[in-house]
């Protein structure tokens, strides 16, 4: 069976929508950009562990913990918080880990030290075949692509100007042949911008048929996750509606939970 068939019998009735809060790790603080500005940062926690421990209470089974710091050079530079924030939430609340795991040995530590799932962007988009070796090592359920999308194009590097990109349905073709099935899809432009999600080409991608698609960038209250819901999308990310008091996680878990 192919993967697109696997998913298409899996899809409708058995894949729940995962909500996935994000704390963005910068300087050993959670903290938000917008458009993936390093030069527009806010300051939303300076204890990023108190800040996942919230999250839990309120009802969030996943979290997306993102090391802007090793997004933005390379390497792992916040293993040691993204640890504690593991060990704080405990083994109900599932954590994928994101930003600078572009080796092997980066993705087997992150996996090693709790992540649930892992999420790789700029070396997959660099290196084709390495995406078919994660799934391979450790199984396609815990390793997810991240597409941020700029004009059309699939980037990485931090999502820095000038990075170059490829186009997103080719990338993601590619990649659903190595064998990936989940897939975050940010439009740059939307994130951290509360302008709501990009429905236009979280749609397309949907109709694509080669993997899950989880929303993020823009997604600012219930509506607009009932929306991503609506056209497919399997789950969605939501950062700053979270903590500017826009959207209450509480009643969007209940509201999301009710299919």
């Amino acid at each position: 069976m192919s993967i697109g068939s696997e998913l298409a019998a899996g899809t409708s009735e058995e894949q729940a929508f995962e909500l996935l809060p994000a704390i963005d790790l910068r300087g050993g603080r959670a903290v938000r950009l917008r458009g993936g500005d390093f030069g527009a940062e806010t300051v939303f926690g300076e204890d990023p562990v108190a800040v996942a421990v919230g999250f839990a209470t309120a009802g969030a089974s996943w979290l997306h913990v993102v090391d802007l710091d090793g997004a933005r050079s390379g390497g792992s530079r916040q293993s040691g918080m993204i640890g504690r924030i593991v060990a704080a939430v405990g083994e109900d609340v599932a954590c994928e880990v994101a930003g600078g795991l572009r080796d092997a040995g980066a993705v087997a530590a992150a996996l090693g030290a709790g992540a649930r799932r892992i999420v790789v962007g700029t070396a997959v988009l660099r290196r084709p075949g390495f995406a078919g070796e994660l799934v391979a090592a450790h199984g396609r359920e815990r390793v997810a692509v991240a597409l941020d999308v700029r004009d059309g194009l699939a980037v990485g590097n931090a999502w820095q100007a000038g990075a170059p990109g490829v186009p997103v349905d080719s990338a993601l073709a590619r990649l659903a042949d190595e064998g990936i099935a989940t897939f975050e899809v940010t439009a740059i432009n939307r994130d951290g911008g509360l302008s709501g999600p990009d429905l236009a080409l979280l749609e397309r991608l949907v109709r694509l048929d080669r993997g899950w698609i989880i929303a993020s960038g823009g997604i600012r209250s219930i509506d607009d996750l009932l929306a991503v819901r609506a056209i497919g999308c399997t789950g969605a990310i939501v950062g700053r509606a979270l903590y500017e008091g826009r959207l209450d996680l509480a009643a969007a878990v209940a509201t999301m939970s009710d299919r």
